[in-house]
């Protein structure tokens, strides 16, 4: 198709003629070779210079995404309710930190009540961290809270440390925490005073991961899991031990 055939065509469909136009050409253009030599027809200054294409823009991802979109708002809940008292905090509040709809919010994780139970849920953080041997657990715990603090940018249990000196419902962040993850630790371990020992693996996993926020850009961005589980498990091994 020419491109007066494109634009006429478009006139009498009610589309754009400017954007038929171009779509014509970009037709033309992808039906010859690369080594085609430039049509007869064209003037000399024309077959001087190739036309150059317009590369497609970049795909834009959508606020919609159910992945990205659902881990910011995740994110946003979290500073939303460890910061400020349950009344405050509303779904538009915190679909505008996220960058979504509320309605986002909404068909992700319901009503705010369902969403701040999410918050405060540390079930399946706990599951992952304990998910190894007690001969092996120190460093199955650093390695697995330093990799999934990168891989997801937030610290699966640090969200517990905002809550404290508030008496409103974000007390049932310390509530949940203690239930989900430091009885979860005691009934793990063996021997004496299992529960002091469980209290002191958990702040040392909240002291891990207040040092990592505080020197985000310092050397502990630059070492591996491991390799930082080779200087801070044995002490977590050693209350595991007992």
């Amino acid at each position: 198709m020419t491109s007066g055939q494109a634009t006429a065509s478009a006139r009498a469909s009610g589309s754009d003629p400017a954007s038929a136009s171009v779509a014509a050409r970009a037709s033309t253009r992808a039906s010859v070779p690369a080594s085609a030599s430039a049509p007869t027809s064209a003037p000399a200054s024309a077959s001087a210079s190739a036309p150059v294409p317009v590369s497609a823009p970049a795909p834009v991802r959508s606020a919609a995404d159910p992945g990205s979109g659902r881990d910011a708002i995740l994110r946003a809940a979290r500073r939303a309710f460890t910061q400020r008292p349950y009344a405050e905090v509303t779904i538009r509040g915190i679909a505008a930190d996220a960058g979504v709809s509320p309605s986002l919010v909404v068909k992700h994780f319901g009503r705010k009540e369902e969403l701040f139970n999410t918050v405060a849920d540390f079930g399946p953080a706990a599951a992952e961290l304990l998910d190894a041997p007690l001969a092996t657990l120190g460093r199955h715990l650093v390695v697995t809270l330093v990799s999934r603090r990168r891989e997801r940018q937030s610290d699966p249990l640090l969200r517990v440390v905002f809550s404290l000196g508030n008496r409103d419902e974000r007390s049932l962040l310390r509530d949940r925490f203690h239930e989900q993850v430091t009885d979860a630790l005691t009934a793990r371990l063996h021997g004496r005073e299992r529960a002091l020992r469980a209290e002191l693996i958990a702040g040392h996993l909240l002291g891990l991961g207040a040092t990592l926020s505080l020197h985000r850009d310092g050397a502990g961005a630059d070492a591996t899991p491991e390799h930082i589980a080779d200087l801070y498990a044995p002490a977590l091994q050693s209350l595991i031990d007992g």
